[in-house]
């Protein structure tokens, strides 16, 4: 039996910090959060319900939306239900084999959620911008092979770094400081030789949120561009109102993840990361919703639609 075998078999668990100083309002923040995961789940579940029961709504950007509600729904249930938990009844066991998947499934679904939002920019910039073209390239088969990439390439980048850290050596302490199992903190619990890991993270990382976001920042740079050609200042207005909108949950999506994953080592500060994680799995889940369909005046209807027929069949 070798090294990894024999330290896997004397300690197969992990042990989740969460929140120490504050497990005193336990029941306090468990209510909070559970509020706040069932909005999320809800709103974002409305969304992906009203979109394939309206056939106003059955069109590429509210196709990628959908998509984008049901990447959500299973990201902060990743996380969520175990924070909980913690919230309850203090520091979690983990088992080794739920730990690496929590750990791969958050990262797989993060990295496809972000290159489905430059997608999402890509699809505004085409409807914008490009309006004559749009129906033609954005039709049902591109939008699913859209999605399909976006899938694909999220779990290909993120198969190396978990297989690597799967095959770490932990035995030192087994107590990890976060409220579930992401890369930074297991990497720095390993006592293996944790440079390339370290190395092929970081470079994930960054290849993830810099082609991410220089897509959607080209994409709403021409978009803003067009909107200021627009003849009418209403129009205008409404556009500018949509975009800083966007803008918002785009910059709390993307200052967490940086200010999580590419800071440098000497400046990783974990109980700080513990409240940018928060940010990226609790509340942009639950404001997702409400910025991007929630506020929009289709869906409005659509709603309004369906309420009608609702009270009809009574």
């Amino acid at each position: 039996m070798n090294g990894d075998a024999r330290n896997r078999t004397a300690a197969p668990e992990f042990m989740l910090e969460g929140f120490p100083a504050v497990q005193h309002l336990g029941k306090v923040l468990f209510s909070v959060h559970l509020l706040m995961y069932l909005a999320s789940i809800a709103g974002n579940t409305l969304i992906i319900t009203i979109t394939w029961a309206d056939h106003h709504l059955q069109t590429p950007m509210y196709f990628f939306l959908s998509s984008f509600s049901f990447l959500e729904c299973c990201f902060t249930t990743t996380v969520i239900p175990k924070l909980l938990a913690i919230f309850l009844l203090g520091r979690q066991k983990i088992s080794f084999a739920a730990c690496i998947t929590q750990a791969f499934v958050f990262l797989f679904l993060g990295a496809t959620v972000f290159f489905l939002m430059a997608v999402l920019s890509l699809d505004r910039y085409m409807a914008i911008c490009k309006p004559l073209y749009y129906p033609t390239i954005m039709n049902p088969r591109m939008c699913s092979l859209l999605v399909s990439a976006c899938l694909v390439l999220g779990f290909s980048l993120m198969v190396v770094p978990v297989t690597k850290l799967s095959q770490l050596s932990f035995c030192g302490s087994r107590v990890i400081p976060h409220f579930f199992c992401d890369l930074g903190p297991l990497i720095n619990l390993s006592c293996s030789d944790i440079r390339s890991i370290e190395m092929l993270a970081f470079g994930l990382a960054l290849f993830i949120l810099s082609t991410s976001f220089i897509i959607t920042i080209i994409s709403y740079s021409n978009i803003v561009v067009t909107i200021l050609h627009l003849p009418s200042a209403k129009e205008r207005q409404k556009a500018f109102s949509t975009c800083s909108s966007h803008f918002i949950v785009l910059s709390l999506m993307y200052g967490s993840c940086v200010f999580i994953y590419m800071k440098p080592k000497g400046t990783n500060q974990l109980d700080s990361n513990k409240g940018a994680a928060l940010v990226n799995t609790v509340v942009t889940p639950l404001l997702n919703p409400v910025i991007y369909t929630l506020r929009n005046k289709q869906v409005h209807q659509a709603l309004r639609n369906a309420l009608t027929r609702v009270r009809l069949q009574k």
